[in-house]
């Protein structure tokens, strides 16, 4: 019993001084004491250990104490030695911010004109780059408006050489103003394909190939070949000019001096055919009453030229002659000339209202086409803006282009009546004047027999 209470304590005593020292429990000792001595050395021996471990852990904790001592002592250093560095900056950012101040103000002082100068450079390197874009001498001539980009949006006085380049940009486009020159460029066709053509630049106004007049597109710098090309006489001036030798004489050529907007306003002018469409039904109508007017005119002005020379022939002819009027008015007489003077009046009177219908057909068909061509100007006048209010009425006046169907539409079928109109009131004037010239020709004649036919039975 007492070996056992001594071993226990043993056991006890190393566990506790395992636990101080912060490892794990030792095994129980092989040997255990067997006496008060043994274990009294125990415990002194386990007590020295303990001490020497809580020794070392002391040494090492005052160790690292020492070392974050210094490494904190270091860092306040730095610190103070930034914060010493910041005042220094600080102070000498200011003394720099007056420094610099004065010396703007110097700066200021000195150049006086030249400020404006300078501006006036911006200003015009950027009216320059702009003229540069978008002239034609640019699908000849490549990166003419680089400098100019640099220049007008430096923020310091240009150099000499800047001046200089900016100054040969105005005489350049000048010299080339004047010029009409054939180069090889890529040329976008009506279908998209780029082709390489000749292309013949005249000035800084139109540039054209054998198709007709392109057009320059400043964005992607090409030149590209126009949709619709101007009218006939545009297009046969610039195919001459496009044939032309070197050294031929003067050829006409039209130009455009707004340097595209005039071209396009031609290009969207619509044609004949496309005026006559925009008159509608009721045009349609009108132009055709004119053209079966014009018919008739024609037919009936041949008709009584023809009969006029036959009439006026049979004046100098003693002998009546079937194939004229005049002629089968004689004839009448001829076979009724023993008669008393009243019944041959009134058989050359017959005779003659025979003639008269033939030589004044068609006339009231042209008198009332030349009366209702106006009228039918005036309906397609009242149709067009009957659908120009219906227009305003949906879509309001904020868009033009919505009203311009229906105003195109008054307008042309009112040129269009008159057009009409004007001529066949002409020609009506004309058939009727002639008809009555023969007319009057058949009468004198018939009133000239009777007259001869009354003195012989005197």
């Amino acid at each position: 019993m007492k070996k056992f209470v001594l071993g226990f304590m043993i056991s006890m005593l190393a566990a506790t001084g395992a636990a101080v020292a912060g490892e794990q429990p030792a095994q129980p000792a092989q040997q255990q004491a067997n006496s008060l001595d043994q274990l009294l050395e125990q415990v002194r021996r386990a007590s020295r250990e303990q001490n020497a471990l809580n020794q070392r852990r002391e040494q090492e904790f005052r160790q690292a104490r020492d070392q974050q001592r210094q490494m904190l002592q270091r860092a306040q250093a730095a610190l103070t030695a930034e914060e010493e560095r910041s005042n220094r900056l600080r102070q000498q950012f200011d003394v720099n911010e007056q420094e610099l101040t004065q010396l703007s103000e110097t700066l200021r002082t000195r150049l006086g004109n030249l400020g404006e100068v300078f501006g006036v450079v911006r200003q015009m390197a950027g009216n320059a780059k702009s003229m540069v874009d978008n002239s034609l001498v640019s699908a000849q001539i490549d990166d003419r408006g680089q400098i100019l980009s640099k220049l007008a949006q430096s923020s310091r006085l240009p150099k000499i050489e800047e001046l200089e380049a900016l100054t040969n940009t105005f005489l350049e486009e000048m010299v080339q103003s004047g010029k009409i020159v054939r180069f090889t460029d890529t040329v976008i066709t009506e279908d998209g394909t780029p082709v390489e053509q000749d292309v013949v630049r005249v000035g800084v106004f139109n540039a054209i190939n054998q198709n007709g007049f392109l057009r320059y597109l400043p964005e992607t710098q090409s030149l590209v070949e126009l949709n619709r090309q101007p009218a006939g006489r545009f297009v046969s001036m610039a195919g001459d000019l496009f044939g032309a030798e070197p050294g031929t004489g003067p050829i006409q050529m039209a130009v455009d001096p707004t340097q595209g907007t005039l071209l396009g306003a031609l290009v969207l002018a619509p044609s004949f055919k496309e005026r006559v469409d925009q008159g509608g039904v009721i045009g349609y109508i009108t132009l055709s009453l004119g053209a079966f007017g014009l018919l008739i005119a024609l037919q009936r002005l041949i008709y009584l030229w023809g009969a006029g020379r036959k009439i006026k022939a049979q004046v100098g002819s003693g002998k009546p002659s079937p194939d004229n009027a005049l002629g089968r008015v004689l004839s009448v007489y001829n076979e009724n000339k023993n008669d008393d003077i009243e019944t041959l009046e009134l058989k050359i009177d017959e005779a003659i209202l025979k003639e008269t219908p033939q030589l004044e057909k068609w006339q009231g068909a042209l008198k009332i086409i030349a009366a209702v061509a106006p009228l039918l100007g005036l309906l397609g006048t009242v149709t067009g803006m009957i659908l120009t209010f219906e227009s305003i009425t949906l879509f309001g006046t904020g868009d033009p282009k919505l009203m311009a169907g229906g105003i195109s539409t008054a307008l042309i079928t009112t040129v269009e009546g008159l057009v009409v109109a004007i001529p066949m009131v002409l020609l009506h004037a004309i058939v009727s004047s002639r008809s009555r010239e023969l007319v009057q020709i058949i009468e004198e004649q018939s009133a000239g027999i009777i007259a001869a036919h009354a003195e012989k039975q005197k």
